[in-house]
């Protein structure tokens, strides 16, 4: 397990192609097939996740947004081992399933204050989603379809720019936090504080980049939960493998 106790330099920020994403991907794909497909465990942790969106929505479904907004949210979190799989290989080391789920230990103080972040945010989020069900949802929503005609009707356009308000707000402020702060606790030792500036300074300085990669992880992590959770195998440890080379191309 690589030490942490030499500081290496201050990253710098860097603006980057509008292209990158899709390098990003790229490169995403080349480590999961490299590290012979070990983060496919970790993408099975996001396909009970996906299950337990719909058992929810199945039981409670006023809190089907909130849950699913903490499923993007703790991603980040998750992913910790998928990092790690991708630093062993661009350090040249063999794939080691075992250190990469004890990656956390490296920072562990700065990863936990972090977590709490996230999970704050979920919370919150959580109850938000509770409180405008409440007021601009009817009371019976029996299948998903029905959710979704809601949502897409132009009959409900107050609930439609409301929901998408707050949804934009608070995914944007979690997109900001997070975008490559993990990977960088992971990789360094920096604590949270500043492992979040450096993740808001990258999506200041990227903004189109940031963008574009915010929307092929919503529709690659949305399209799997919402069609078919087994992909989430798949596309969970690719976008945490690419989130790496994310870390990598928006931190010299």
């Amino acid at each position: 397990m690589q030490s942490i106790s030499e500081t290496p330099p201050q990253p710098a920020p860097q603006q980057i192609p509008l292209t990158s994403p899709l390098r990003w991907l790229a490169r995403g794909w080349r480590d999961l097939n490299e590290t012979r497909f070990l983060g496919m465990l970790y993408g099975g942790i996001f396909v009970m996740m996906g299950l337990s969106v719909h058992w929810m929505y199945s039981t409670l479904w006023q809190m089907t947004m909130g849950l699913t907004a903490g499923f993007f949210l703790m991603g980040p979190f998750i992913c910790c081992g998928v990092y790690e799989l991708s630093r062993q290989r661009e350090a040249g080391q063999d794939p080691d399933l075992f250190a990469s789920f004890l990656s956390w230990r490296r920072n562990a103080k700065s990863i936990a204050f972090f977590a709490a972040v996230l999970t704050f945010l979920m919370i919150v989020w959580a109850r938000v989603s509770v409180v405008i069900f409440a007021l601009l949802s009817p009371h019976e929503m029996p299948t998903v379809a029905g959710v979704i005609e809601r949502i897409l009707s132009l009959d409900n356009l107050d609930f439609i720019l409301v929901w998408a308000a707050v949804g934009a707000v608070f995914a944007a402020l979690a997109f900001a936090l997070s975008v490559v702060s993990m990977p960088m606790m992971i990789d360094r030792p920096c604590d949270t504080m500043e492992a979040i500036f450096h993740s808001v300074r990258a999506l200041w300085l990227n903004p189109g980049v940031m963008l574009l990669w915010a929307l092929l992880i919503v529709f690659l992590i949305g399209t799997s939960l919402a069609f078919f959770l087994p992909l989430l195998a798949i596309t969970a440890p690719l976008i945490g493998h690419a989130t790496w080379h994310a870390y990598k191309d928006l931190l010299e």
